[in-house]
């Protein structure tokens, strides 16, 4: 009887990974079926020290894995997901039977596998796959179950004890090297050195310039048509038989290549001599050369290309097109988003040629169906490509959908029906015009056409481009039939100057490219780890652009000099190719991992050097590699020389420029560097404008009241007044001693703060006076701006000067007023970025009381560091609100019972002694229950010291 039968004896627990997928899935199974979800992983290596059990020590606490018994990892239930746990417990033992529904991929089958575990059931246990969540394939899903595959088990556990063993082991180096809390893995880490070296080659790049000619030639023929114009362009392309120097020509030190003997570099003054000397030139046409034009259909989507074509065409991060497509799957609208396959099922092949015959005609359908073979290794993650789901594709305008959801659906819609259409054909020509200088010097023209005469799958779909520059597929380019012997008059020969440009800086799509060319870790984990490297600070965005941070430039140099080979691009692929050799069966996990983490010791060089790609060489000791760390030079790794007397340090608070004291030993002239200076941009002139600058530490005069000096500063959070204490001032201890510091006001400077203001400014919080009670007013400034307080009650002020101005009677006339729950008039907005396409009203950047922030009146989203409101694009804005969206609503938590009113406080003198002796009595009980309670929480944070940062740093880094 197969499990999806009719019985008689109860029902079927279904458990898949999220709420919405089991929503879905509901729909489709009907009674007799209960679908609940795990909500994602329920078991994990353990994050913290303090969640591994006691009886557990040493290095196996520390790490989570026992490494001295064949890599044993220690799981644990996640603390937030007990009580699901429970519910799934509950749930399985009033059912007869359990499918495990969760995702088909590794990860997936880690999670069923987890599962199993720790439910420990007692009842059949089937293992329910599918690709698409349709009513068909849901049903033929339960129908037709399979076994646990225990090898992409073993796969995806070497992987996740390999990137704990890494992030736990190398992440401590840095702490002590670079700066705390800061991380390192295996793809991530590599990831951050690909950004790094881009900018070491754009900060090494030396521009080149040179110049050509473009000339507009005319035929002389008319009446003129768009099929047959009378002019058209043409470029220089060679001189006395000497090719024209372009940008490819030269490089990266801005000097011609070797082997450019037969290349002519032209200058400003020599393109102007020779468009002189060809003012009365006579041109003709000297070749006309035809060739057939033909284009393919691109394949079907696979996760990479998803992700780059959503970023080129819609703007998308990679994050934020995999938060569409999840959802999007999982309300059963295309099939399932992480996958290296492009093939198409032979349904999604008729549906996609039902298409093509339904909305452009029979002649835009080829005879057969076309097959696409994946260029990715290893393709081994689902097993289609992204398309829509179901055996008829619904056009976007079907689905219902809206905003993110309906571009990102219609993007894969068109992809997949341009996919079974025929070619673009045309006709590609290129001309060629000669002609003799008044100096006698041969020049010759070259002009390309193309002309599409069968669109095909272009109709359809066209694929972006990285560069902006770059022209599409579907661009023609018509130039005028002419033959060759054609005379031609040139209507006007025009110089034009051209420099050399440096490398473009990633992008998310692009370095996803990169990342997957290179064979570098798992498609389907490249979102989170470019997520995961700007969390980190590592790489920040300009516009589209991924920056690296400074503090990337200190990470990577530590990495490539004293664990070179773990972040090696060769090595990280053949460590990918070694994973699947073990989901293939072909090579064991624990030999693997002896090897990688002892080395050659530990009796693991036999099996192990098998066990790898046949000779093992590039595995081994990370252990011992980072159990050495005297040879580090945490100064060293930190510092780079920007010229002969100044150096950029990446320091435990930031970066900064310093400048070689005189006086050997002594540290020397320093300056912050702004946070968001893109590394090429630090330039030599910019170090010594920055270290010109005033050093923010001016001496004011001395107070006349104590007689310490008051100077003013320029500090990591803006400019401020503070004094300085006489030597021998206790500065820790129960004497200790804190100098008094005060913000300067928005309107004064580090350039003309005086004495006087500094005195003011430390005198804050001034009292106003005393209300008809007795309650005293005083005059503050916080960090939302200048305020009075009375007691808990606390009202805005409109200027930092009222500080100081404010009366009794002006300060009470405030009071007065109903305190102000909602905002005062809004202020007009910083920018409009115009209408959102998601919710179709109008974006506006806004100041808020947390700063800067994009709006559309219904959602907001605060601007990110990386972000400026002066350079803010429309598309930025949109998708920090389409992220803020993904996020949903802030879950507040549970309010606690309130604490029972104290006693109303009474007139007489008896009462309210007694109140006072009550509430001593209440304070001796509290400061015991705190002391207490403090002691515990002081003890279980030590308990957890040691790992907690090591969690933060590791967490899931790689898939």
């Amino acid at each position: 009887m197969s499990p999806s039968s009719e019985t008689a004896h109860g029902q079927r627990l279904v458990i898949v990974e999220s709420p919405a997928k089991a929503k879905t899935i509901k729909g489709y199974l009907g009674p007799g079926y209960i679908v609940e979800a795990s909500v994602g992983h329920i078991r994990d290596l353990p994050s913290t020290a303090a969640e591994v059990p006691d009886k557990y020590t040493g290095e196996v606490r520390r790490l989570g894995v026992d490494v001295d018994h064949d890599f044993a990892p220690i799981y644990v239930v996640n603390a937030d997901k007990k009580s699901q746990v429970s519910k799934l417990k509950s749930l399985l033992a009033e059912s007869d039977e359990l499918f495990l529904a969760t995702d088909e991929d590794r990860e997936g089958e880690a999670i069923a596998w987890h599962l199993q575990q720790v439910l420990k059931p007692k009842v059949p246990v089937h293992r329910m796959v599918f690709h698409e969540i349709t009513k068909t394939a849901i049903q033929e899903a339960v129908a037709n179950p399979r076994e646990l595959n225990q090898r992409l088990v073993d796969a995806q556990e070497t992987r996740r004890i390999l990137d704990r063993l890494y992030g736990f082991e190398v992440s401590p180096v840095l702490w002590k090297k670079v700066m705390p809390k800061l991380s390192a893995g295996r793809v991530q880490s590599v990831a951050t050195r690909l950004v790094v070296e881009r900018e070491r080659e754009r900060m090494a790049f030396r521009t080149a310039s040179y110049w050509d000619l473009v000339g507009t030639f005319g035929t002389g023929r008319t009446p003129a048509d768009a099929a047959n114009p009378e002019t058209f362009g043409a470029r220089l392309a060679s001189v006395d038989g000497k090719r024209i120097a372009s940008g490819r020509d030269f490089g990266s030190d801005g000097r011609l290549k070797a082997g450019s003997t037969n290349t002519l570099h032209l200058d400003e003054q020599a393109a102007r001599q020779l468009a002189a000397a060809l003012a009365q030139t006579a041109f003709s046409v000297r070749s006309v050369e035809s060739k057939p034009y033909r284009r393919s259909p691109y394949a079907p989507f696979r996760t990479t290309t998803l992700q780059q074509e959503a970023s080129r065409k819609l703007g998308f991060g990679a994050k934020r097109t995999m938060q569409v497509a999840q959802k999007l799957y999982e309300n059963g609208f295309i099939t399932y988003m992480r996958t290296d396959s492009t093939t198409l099922s032979d349904t999604a092949i008729a549906a996609a040629r039902a298409q093509v015959t339904q909305l452009y005609g029979a002649d835009y359908l080829p005879d057969a169906p076309r097959t696409y073979a994946s260029k990715v290794k290893n393709a081994q993650e689902a097993h289609e490509a992204v398309r829509p789901s179901g055996d008829r594709f619904r056009t976007p305008a079907e689905t219902g959908l809206s905003g993110d959801d309906f571009r990102l659906y219609e993007l894969i819609w068109m992809r997949t029906v341009a996919s079974q259409m025929k070619d673009a054909v045309g006709q590609s020509v290129t001309v060629r015009v000669g002609g003799a200088s008044a100096d006698g010097r041969d020049v010759e023209f070259s002009a390309s056409g193309k002309i599409i005469t069968f669109h095909g799958f272009l109709k359809a779909y066209v694929e972006g481009a990285d560069d902006p520059n770059a022209e599409l597929d579907d661009r023609e380019r018509r130039l005028p039939q002419v033959a060759q012997g054609d005379p031609l008059a040139a209507d006007r020969i025009t110089p034009e100057g051209h420099a050399t440009k440096p490398p473009a800086r990633y992008t998310e799509a692009s370095l996803v490219k990169e990342l997957e060319d290179r064979e570098i870790g798992r498609p389907s984990t490249y979102a989170s780890i470019i997520d995961t490297i700007i969390q980190r600070r590592y790489v920040f965005k300009k516009g589209t652009a991924l920056v690296p941070s400074f503090l990337s430039f200190a990470v990577v140099n530590l990495l490539e000099k004293h664990f070179g080979r773990l972040v090696d691009y060769d090595f990280t692929a053949k460590m990918e190719d070694d994973l699947d050799r073990i989901a293939a069966g072909e090579a064991q996990s624990v030999p693997w991992l002896k090897r990688f983490y002892f080395g050659e010791g530990e009796g693991a060089a036999g099996a192990a050097a098998e066990a790898g790609n046949g000779d093992g060489d590039h595995l081994g000791g990370l252990k011992e590699l980072v159990t050495d760390l005297g040879a580090i030079d945490a100064r060293e790794i930190s510092s780079f020389r920007i010229s002969e007397d100044i150096t950029l340090r990446v320091g435990r608070y930031g970066p900064y420029v310093e400048r070689a004291s005189a006086v050997e030993g002594e540290p020397g002239q320093r300056a912050d560097i702004p946070d968001e200076l893109p590394p090429d941009e630090l330039t030599v002139e910019l170090a010594e404008e920055l270290l010109a600058k005033p050093s923010g530490d001016f001496e004011l005069g001395p107070d006349p009241v104590t007689g310490n000096m008051l100077v003013a500063k320029d500090g990591r959070y803006g400019p401020y007044v503070t004094e300085i204490l006489p030597e021998g001032t206790p500065k820790t201890g129960k004497n200790a001693v804190k100098p008094r510091t005060a913000s300067l006001f928005k309107t004064m400077s580090l350039d003309t703060v005086t004495l006087e203001d500094a005195l003011r400014l430390l005198s804050l919080p001034r009292v106003v006076g005393t209300d008809a009670e007795g309650a005293e007013i005083t005059a503050q400034n916080g960090r939302y701006g200048p305020y009075l307080k009375r007691g808990t009650d606390s009202r805005s002020l409109a200027s930092e000067d009222q500080l100081f101005t404010i009366t009794l009677e002006e300060a009470l006339a405030i009071y007065a007023q109903p305190k102000q729950r909602g905002r005062a008039a809004a202020a007009p907005p910083l920018k409009e970025l115009g209408t959102d396409p998601v919710s179709e009203r109008p974006v506006v950047v806004k100041d808020g009381r947390f700063g800067p922030y994009v709006t559309d009146g219904e959602t907001n989203a605060t601007l990110r560091k990386d972000d400026d409101v002066e350079t803010i694009t429309p598309e930025r804005g949109y998708e920090l609100l389409a992220e803020k969206r993904a996020r949903g609503p802030v879950k507040k938590a549970a309010k606690k019972a309130p604490a029972k009113k104290a006693a109303a406080k009474k007139t007489t003198t008896t009462k309210t002694a007694a109140t006072k002796t009550a509430a001593k009595k209440t304070a001796a009980k509290k400061t015991t229950t705190a002391k207490t309670a403090t002691a515990k929480k002081t003890a279980a944070k030590k308990a957890a010291a040691g790992k907690t940062a090591a969690g933060k740093a590791a967490g899931t880094d790689e898939g």
